[in-house]
């Protein structure tokens, strides 16, 4: 599809200008993979377009339960045609099971299960490391408002209920998930980015041995090819999302 100048361009995606309207942007999917804040980075070819499919599938997903995003539409493989926005600096962690850098911070058990959610903010700074922050320091940064920061998680929290819902129908644990939020051209509030096997911890029969998602590249426990499977099988599975 024809597209314009270069906007922006990260570890897994680049933006690009919409040819014909200065409020859309289009997004493309790479084939990179990284951990570690970068330091550990692959090219796993296939990836793109699963990250691309599986985007679609979730923003569909949260389109026909009513929330706003950044989503337009998908015109072909490996591009999203999205609303041009103004990113916040801002991780947006609801976690359902504990595992990870939680059990590493805080003395939860592994698979120590939050009813409500527990819901957290890191700071998107890979010089940091991205640190874990609260909404005083996001107000003090300058990076949101408080009311904003009710909103965002508000919003990140229902998020995370409606993909648990269509995981569960499949007999999937959604144990955690990260997404990110922007501000459009009128200063509203919407879900951006992207959301896909990156973005969640993914237990088929609530088994962490089971796990499909990125964690399995991050752990360096699986080939290359365990790592691409693994997405394929959430890119299907993505796919009854919208059925």
């Amino acid at each position: 599809m024809p597209f314009g100048e270069k906007l922006g361009e990260g570890k897994t995606k680049a933006i690009y200008a919409h040819p014909s309207d200065l409020d859309l942007a289009i997004m493309f999917f790479k084939d990179d993979i990284t951990a570690g804040d970068g330091a550990k980075h692959d090219v796993l070819k296939g990836k793109g377009i699963l990250d691309w499919e599986t985007t679609k599938n979730v923003f569909e997903l949260l389109k026909k339960n009513g929330m706003a995003s950044h989503y337009v539409e998908a015109p072909e493989p490996g591009y999203l045609i999205v609303k041009k926005m103004k990113m916040i600096p801002l991780e947006c962690v609801s976690r359902r099971l504990a595992t990870g850098s939680l059990i590493k911070r805080l003395p939860f058990q592994e698979g120590q299960r939050f009813d409500p959610l527990v819901f957290e903010l890191f700071l998107k700074d890979d010089a940091r490391h991205d640190p874990f922050i609260n909404n005083d320091h996001a107000v003090s940064l300058n990076v949101a408002k408080e009311e904003e920061l009710q909103e965002i998680k508000k919003t990140a929290l229902r998020v995370f209920e409606i993909i648990e819902k269509a995981f569960a129908k499949q007999t999937i644990s959604l144990v955690d998930l990260k997404i990110e939020f922007g501000r459009d051209a009128q200063g509203k509030l919407l879900i951006g980015d992207d959301i896909t096997n990156n973005s969640w911890r993914i237990w088929p029969g609530g088994k962490k041995e089971n796990m499909l998602d990125k964690q399995l590249y991050r752990d360096g426990v699986a080939g290359m090819d365990a790592v691409l499977k693994g997405f394929e099988k959430a890119t299907e599975i993505s796919r009854k999302f919208v059925e």
